[in-house]
């Protein structure tokens, strides 16, 4: 069989069965199915196989202690202290809370490296808070969802310790690389608050006091100090991605058991329990999205694709556009975890070809995918917030496209200005590049 009849086999079967709403990880794994049969050199017992050695990888294992990590770390409390800090710093801003929401969601992403934690814990808090204050229920939960986002962008990121251990690029430096986009779509999105806060009167906060402000920083300090344990031993060389994420999940236990005390002994089992959980459902999706990359790999539709393509010219700012949007709309309609796998594997030699940077490509893609995680019919960030919410998700959707226009913008900015994302890792760490 040609690459592209392989290619129309995999994604038509693969797009059926989305349409017919099998989970995306069977999906994956049903459509390799007939390709395995109809080629006499291969079977489908090798489906298996090359499941088993995606599983294979040490640097896997950080999914779930990162994911155990956020949860512990939801659970000690940790999302109050940081509203708090939040509140203290940002809330006497037009829109109080709606800047909180954003502030809290960069703390916490530099903490959990899951948008879905991020927008579960502070939702649960901000969304009941801002709709008591008057604000709009569809700008509350599209504001708590499209910060959450920040999550996969901002370090420690479990996007990027997937990708960088897929794609052998360095995770110390995807993870410098991540800093800046991260404070500017924090930075956006506050201006967009702004905005709507103006237009709507929005309520605001009496300033705080430098004792206030003093206070709620030493409260959320040793929970802060998690990033830079995390970030700084990789960046430093003193541990690997998944000893980080073990002595995160540690640091977690020990400050909410010890110090915070909000973590009893029959606590321990439900947050294991739905760390597994959630851990289980990611891996398998690298398992099946495995087979199905191994697939296109063998009958080289990545190289065909960069054959097609090359009529184009060796533009890096023209494949960067084409990279953002096939990433766009794959996000759309999976999760980001298998969309690595598949269109990332595709891809690489495109960017390859015109001299893009690996860890250019990678922010390029991150970003990308940051986008279906609040937006239909995938966006399993909105279905959560909308969720606490208790609005349908089509109320929210104005509000979400309005919000996420800035985060666009960003998007456009990386893929026009490479430096945006290169500059970190090229001032602190330049052997990581």
């Amino acid at each position: 069989m040609s690459a592209g009849e392989v290619a129309l086999i995999l994604f038509g079967i693969f797009g059926v069965l989305i349409l017919l709403r099998v989970p995306v990880s069977f999906a994956l794994g049903l459509a390799c199915l007939p390709v395995f049969m109809l080629d006499e050199r291969l079977t489908p017992i090798l489906l298996l196989s090359e499941m088993w050695k995606s599983y294979n990888a040490f640097i896997l294992l950080a999914v779930p202690f990162f994911l155990l990590a956020a949860n512990l770390m939801n659970a000690a409390g940790i999302t109050e202290r940081l509203v708090q800090l939040a509140r203290a710093s940002v809330g006497h801003l037009p829109g109080g809370l709606g800047h909180i929401n954003v502030v809290v969601s960069m703390l916490f992403a530099g903490i959990s490296g899951s948008s879905t934690a991020d927008a579960a814990g502070i939702g649960s808090l901000m969304i009941p808070a801002m709709k008591k204050q008057g604000y709009d229920s569809s700008f509350a939960v599209a504001i708590t969802a499209c910060s959450s986002v920040m999550g996969v962008i901002i370090p420690p990121s479990i996007l990027m310790i997937v990708w960088g251990g897929l794609m052998s690029v360095s995770i110390g430096g995807l993870f410098l690389a991540g800093v800046i986009p991260g404070i500017l779509i924090a930075l956006f999105m506050m201006i967009t608050v702004l905005i709507y806060a103006k237009a709507r009167h929005y309520p605001i906060y009496q300033r705080a006091s430098l004792k206030e402000l003093v206070h709620a920083f030493g409260n959320a300090f040793l929970a802060l100090v998690t990033p830079t344990i995390i970030v700084g031993g990789i960046v430093g060389g003193f541990f690997t991605p998944t000893e980080a994420s073990v002595i995160a999940v540690i640091y977690s236990a020990l400050l909410g058991s010890l110090i915070y005390r909000k973590i009893g002994a029959k606590d321990f089992p439900k947050v294991l329990y739905d760390s597994a959980r959630l851990a289980a459902i990611s891996l398998f999706c690298i398992g099946t999205a495995s087979a199905f990359g191994w697939l296109l790999a063998y009958y080289r539709v990545p190289q065909s694709l960069v054959n097609a393509l090359s009529g184009f010219g060796n533009d890096p700012i023209l494949t960067g556009f084409l990279i953002a949007i096939s990433f766009l709309v794959l996000g759309m309609f999976i999760d980001a975890i298998p969309a690595i796998i598949i269109l990332g594997t595709i891809l690489l030699p495109l960017a390859d070809q015109v001299g893009m940077h690996p860890i250019h490509f990678a922010i390029i893609g991150v970003i990308s995918l940051a986008f279906g995680l609040v937006t239909p019919p995938y966006g399993l960030c909105l279905l959560i917030s909308a969720a606490l919410g208790k609005i349908k998700v089509v109320e929210a959707l104005r509000d979400v496209g309005i919000i996420l226009l800035p985060m666009l913008v960003l998007l456009i900015l990386v893929i026009l200005f490479p430096e945006i994302v290169l500059f970190l890792p090229r001032w602190l760490t330049p052997e990581f590049l």
